[in-house]
């Protein structure tokens, strides 16, 4: 815990490439170029179309063959579902080797791939449960508009949800954010309205738009997830439920962004419930002001890329009370780190995932063996394709 409290520096290495790929990309610059040699004789490959040599036909026991098959547990496979809606949660978590041991993390870091969900995120589940909600209130009926001001991974899960349900969707999202996530959402179906506010009480802002939007609209409804009881609601009832069951309810610290407040309140109010020992810590990046203590936020209003995460005020829907501790974390680091996720873990996360993994190494440092500590990996490269993915990009931002 000793390393949470603090403002994150540069604790990797710069990625740095190699001779060799160096050598490789001079040759990729220079291949149109480079004169076309003949093959050497024995080096060409054979064409890949020569009768099979496969034996197997109907009539043939098939404990009688030569191959290694694995047998399938379908007693785990869930039954057909009535629509993609069901397929919510019961996301799959998955141990980090080769980074913490490499960074001297002793315990084990266990990633919840929220990524993994059907929608790309951990706002799949907040998205169902704050529409239906809105239902059983009254609030939402056949024929009228949802509205949602989002950075985007909210703006996804609503739109889907309202594709699935039939109601017209108005997503407000700012223009920093990445054109993956616009693109998704039209491909959706929904409408979408770029911002270019960057503070909440901007005329501009994605929140100002979507209020003015919700007059001037009749029958229309801002879900507000900032705000939204359902939020922390939804993670209390099934993602915290999940990590206890998968950690067999031994685990001693979980590490989420600070988001909209809802996965960090929601899982920490459950846990603390089963064991008030267990540790939260929430990740935040500088230029916000969601942490505290308040002096924690020294680089007030500095613009950030990582997206999903960082605010100019506290949502509603944060319970400070049940975070024990606060970990600022910078861009370059960020993405660094999710690079490293992707290259040396395999895990296809995006930007706000490699945050929370920093966050790790540093307030998992005092962790012994026998612990868990378990870090909310909220959403997808997908969504970050032409960003950090891109030599050239981090390149022009110093980040590589």
């Amino acid at each position: 815990m000793n390393g949470c409290i603090r403002k994150s520096t540069s604790i990797f290495n710069s990625l740095k490439i190699s001779q060799e790929a160096a050598a490789l990309q001079t040759c990729r610059n220079k291949s149109s170029a480079v004169e076309t040699k003949p093959a050497i004789e024995g080096t060409r490959p054979e064409k890949p179309n020569a009768v099979s040599r496969c034996t197997w036909h109907l009539g043939v026991n098939p404990e009688l063959n030569p191959h290694n098959n694995v047998k399938m547990n379908t007693s785990l496979l869930p039954p057909i579902l009535p629509n993609i809606l069901a397929a919510a949660g019961n996301t799959p978590m998955v141990q980090l080797n080769k980074i913490p041991l490499a960074e001297g993390v002793q315990c084990q870091v266990l990633g919840k791939c929220e990524f993994m969900s059907f929608g790309g995120s951990v706002k799949d589940r907040m998205g169902i449960r704050m529409i239906e909600e809105a239902e059983r209130d009254g609030k939402l009926k056949p024929g009228y508009t949802v509205i949602e001001p989002t950075s985007g991974n909210t703006g996804v899960s609503v739109a889907l949800v309202c594709a699935v349900k039939g109601y017209r969707c108005i997503i407000v999202m700012p223009q920093r954010m990445s054109q993956e996530k616009a693109d998704m959402i039209t491909g959706l179906g929904a409408e979408i309205v770029r911002t270019n506010g960057t503070s909440f009480e901007d005329d501009d802002s994605h929140f100002t738009v979507a209020k003015r939007l919700n007059k001037e609209i009749p029958n229309s409804i801002v879900l507000d997830q900032y705000t939204s009881s359902a939020n922390g609601l939804e993670h209390y009832d099934s993602t915290a439920e999940e990590i206890w069951a998968q950690c067999g309810g031994n685990l001693s610290m979980v590490i989420a962004g600070s988001g909209t407040g809802g996965t960090l309140t929601g899982i920490g109010r459950k846990l603390k419930e089963r064991n008030p020992n267990i540790k939260i810590i929430g990740v935040d990046p500088e230029g916000s002001l969601v942490a505290l203590p308040d002096s924690l936020n020294v680089l007030r209003g500095k613009k950030h890329e990582v997206e999903g995460m960082g605010h100019d005020f506290t949502p509603t829907a944060l319970d400070q009370n049940v975070v024990d501790a606060w970990f600022k974390c910078n861009d370059k680091d960020s993405f660094q780190m999710a690079r490293r996720l992707i290259k040396e873990e395999g895990l296809l996360v995006g930007g706000s995932s490699g945050s929370i993994v920093a966050a790790a190494l540093h307030c998992a440092k005092d962790l012994k063996p026998d612990e868990k500590c378990v870090v909310i990996l909220p959403d997808s490269i997908r969504n970050y394709m032409s960003k950090f993915l891109s030599d050239g990009w981090m390149e022009e931002r110093g980040y590589l």
